[in-house]
């Protein structure tokens, strides 16, 4: 899969990063990833963040934008949002998928690696 459109200060995604209280975030809307306090250079330096935002994209395929939508919503506010079912899919999809992001670059450790908010 190859990657999608990356728009950088997106005020979608600032939007976001103000109700997470989080200083950068990327976020999905159909087919492209929204940044906002991240630069596109420093959000694809981290190829577990980069597994992360692309499941997004898969979910969003497999359920249509609406369906997405909906079920992301339900699921933060029946769950939070670190409980999202779609949330917990994205991470462990990063864990899994990092190592074809990277490209055959040494993956970040721990400490480099963009924190999820827990919110």
């Amino acid at each position: 899969m190859q990657l999608p459109r990356i728009v950088e200060n997106s005020p979608f995604a600032r939007l976001a990063r103000l109700k997470l209280t989080a200083p950068n975030v990327a976020m999905v809307l159909g087919r492209s990833i929204h940044l906002s306090g991240v630069t596109r250079e420093e959000f694809l330096r981290d190829p577990f963040w980069v597994a992360h935002e692309m499941e997004h994209i898969r979910q969003y395929e497999r359920h249509g934008r609406l369906g997405f939508l909906v079920r992301y919503l339900w699921g933060w506010a029946r769950h939070g949002y670190y409980n999202i079912p779609f949330e917990i899919e994205a991470r462990a999809a990063a864990e899994r998928d990092a190592p074809f992001y990277a490209q055959g670059r040494p993956l970040p450790t721990a400490a480099e690696r963009h924190p999820s908010p827990k919110q």
